[in-house]
């Protein structure tokens, strides 16, 4: 669906992007239509929707090539790094070249499941951040039970030569935000941020400078407050948005022009929408 196909009828609202979405997994099968008409009538005219698998590139390639909203990554979930280790920076850069990709990832560490090993999650996040570097694209980092390790490795291979990245959905504490941060990285925020027990996380928030915060939903995933429990969509990263505001203390109209300005610095591939 275009945006020249949405209900245009509404209320202009504050323009919201979701940076970090999946939306060729299968929970969406059933209504992708609906749930693209939902996010546009709640502002979310922009969305990235993420590579778990470089084998499974070309449906999430159809679905950007499909909506006019929708872009993409290319790349390897850590968990799923033992799977795809043939894969090779230069195919990622070759990849990365349809006008529709706009990130490399996403890759990382994950030690709270033991998926892949650690070596592998290593050897495929240095792959990926290869073909950031060169490409200059934006590197989605997953990191999860990994700080310590994910820390060094971005302080040994920015050393090396800097390359743009993001800090996905963070849950992680609060010295990986600073060290990020330090490095020149972004921090984006999911529904976590909602959650009571996420004080800690809401503390990070306050460290981030506004013009490296980002917002997402990482649906079907994670649904922020008031739909906890439920599958999420990208018309719920509204909710996570008010949070941060409230968070830095900006309003709401803030947070999204913030946000939105910050995604667009940072992928710098994907052009703002023209309503």
């Amino acid at each position: 669906m275009s945006a020249n196909d949405m209900n245009t009828g509404k209320i202009q609202l504050p323009l919201l992007v979701d940076s970090h979405c999946h939306l060729d997994f299968a929970d969406f099968d059933e209504e992708r239509e609906a749930i693209m008409q939902r996010a546009f009538d709640n502002g979310v005219r922009r969305m990235v929707t993420i590579s778990t698998r470089v084998k499974k590139f070309d449906q999430i390639l159809a679905l950007a090539e499909k909506y006019d909203e929708v872009y993409c990554s290319v790349g390897t979930h850590p968990n799923n790094a033992h799977e795809e280790l043939d894969v090779t920076a230069d195919q990622l850069v070759e990849l990365a070249q349809h006008a529709k990709v706009v990130a490399i990832g996403e890759a990382g560490l994950d030690y709270h499941y033991d998926y892949s090993t650690p070596e592998a999650q290593r050897q495929g996040l240095l792959t990926h951040i290869e073909a950031s570097r060169r490409t200059q694209l934006p590197l989605v980092i997953h990191a999860r039970s990994a700080d310590d390790d994910m820390a060094q490795i971005l302080r040994d291979e920015t050393a090396k030569g800097a390359f743009p990245f993001i800090l996905h959905c963070f849950s992680s504490g609060i010295e990986l935000a600073r060290t990020g941060v330090e490095l020149g990285g972004y921090v984006s925020f999911s529904g976590i941020i909602t959650f009571k027990n996420s004080a800690e996380i809401r503390e990070a928030a306050k460290i981030v400078p506004h013009d490296r915060l980002l917002v997402e939903t990482d649906a079907p995933y994670l649904a922020p407050m008031p739909h906890r429990g439920k599958r999420n969509e990208p018309s719920f990263v509204k909710h996570t948005a008010d949070v941060l505001a409230d968070v830095i203390g900006v309003s709401s109209e803030e947070i999204a022009k913030i946000t939105t300005d910050n995604v667009f610095r940072l992928f710098s591939k994907m052009p703002r929408p023209s309503i």
